[in-house]
């Protein structure tokens, strides 16, 4: 009897071992994952759940008994130390070993540091310690005007705290949107009472808040760095697999080597798209992702070409994102993006790369098959709709 193992008992973890049970694997599944917590999704820890408007039940990936009616050997707590891919098996924290047939890697990301006393978001525990500080009403300083910068600025609002925004960019977004998108996002937090210091970074971390690169000081009760996450790739890497901003893949998911795939945050796979490598952290390509990886390690032909997409609520604001905007020559808007109720396209040579609609809804699918096609536009086409 085969066995398959999964290190990383995140979403895309999760997804794939669901997707091996029902396309009829009848093997062992080993589900690893370091925290203490069945596997769950992201999203609703700088959303929902940090407002303090979701149950914690809902964000599970799957009901507790699910895991042990399905035959799925989920160990958590349970560190991964090493990989060996010529002898087939991982080792673990304690001292065993656990031998596999096909392994996938869904390690996922971490948050990036920086010293000092700070606090982060990527994990169930974070978000519930930044609710009880934010129900306290405390002052809170956030490094970083990202997307979880951004929302959880937006839940720190929301409970009446007192927040500033520290971000080295010239705006809002700007590597993710650009100057002029971040930019509206920028006014929105100012609208609400944030206050944006552009163009300046945290030099220091300290306790009582952050001293800036030009020397000025900022107080406040909590600091919370939201710059960015790093893919765990280390255990990818000490087992000789090809890494580079993540865990090389195929358009399969398939690794450097022929037992090993790789799926989620971590996963660099090749997009026949794009006909380059791409790596996105956002939950569409965990949950897409593992079930992808899954049907390619019993052998389907997979060629996973699903297109970057994330999305984010931030006070009345109900955004969806598609493609990339890598290259981009232009933009054009359908509706006034002062009214945050609008679409954006981004184009590279008269072709839609990728799309943006704020408060517009069930265009997704719409926007996701232009940005396929390949097809050449005018720009009054789109603004006019």
């Amino acid at each position: 009897m085969a066995t398959y193992v999964i290190v990383g008992a995140g979403l895309a973890g999760a997804k794939a071992a669901q997707t091996l049970r029902e396309e009829g694997f009848d093997g062992e599944i080993v589900l690893i994952g370091a925290e203490s917590e069945r596997p769950y999704e992201r999203p609703p820890l700088s959303k929902e759940y940090l407002q303090g408007k979701g149950e914690r039940e809902k964000i599970f990936v799957h009901e507790p008994g699910w895991y042990a009616d399905n035959d799925v050997d989920l160990r958590l707590g349970t560190k991964v130390t090493r990989i060996e891919p010529a002898h087939h098996l991982v080792r673990l924290g304690d001292g065993s070993r656990q031998p596999y047939d096909k392994l996938l890697i869904a390690t996922g990301a971490v948050p990036r540091r920086l010293p000092g006393p700070a606090y982060y978001l990527r994990t169930v525990d974070d978000s519930e310690a930044l609710k009880r500080r934010f129900a306290e009403g405390a002052d809170v300083l956030i490094v970083g005007a990202s997307w979880i910068g951004l929302e959880t600025a937006a839940a720190a609002r929301a409970a009446g705290c007192q927040v500033t925004v520290v971000e080295p960019e010239p705006t809002a977004l700007n590597r993710a949107l650009g100057p002029e998108l971040g930019a509206l996002f920028a006014r929105l937090h100012a609208s609400k009472g944030v206050n944006l210091r552009f163009g300046t970074a945290a030099a220091e971390i300290t306790d009582s808040g952050v001293r800036l690169s030009s020397g000025e000081r900022l107080t406040a009760d909590l600091v919370v760095v939201g710059i960015g996450a790093a893919p765990e790739v280390g255990l990818a890497r000490d087992a000789g697999l090809d890494v580079g901003q993540g865990v090389l893949t195929d358009s399969s998911l398939r690794t450097s080597n022929p037992d090993v795939y790789a799926a989620g945050d971590v996963a660099e796979f090749f997009h026949p798209l794009y006909g380059r490598r791409v790596r996105v952290e956002h939950w569409a390509n965990a949950l897409h992702g593992g079930p992808a990886a899954a049907r390619s390690m019993l052998g389907q032909e997979v060629v996973y070409d699903r297109l970057p997409y994330f999305y984010t609520d931030q006070y009345e604001l109900g955004m969806e994102f598609s493609g990339d905007i890598e290259g981009h020559d232009e933009i054009v808007y359908r509706g006034d993006p002062e009214s945050m109720e609008f679409i954006a396209y981004w184009l590279r040579d008269r072709r839609v790369i990728a799309g943006m609609n704020v408060n517009v809804w069930d265009v997704v699918d719409d926007i996701q098959e232009l940005i396929k096609s390949g097809v050449t536009v005018h720009p009054k086409e789109l603004s006019s709709g």
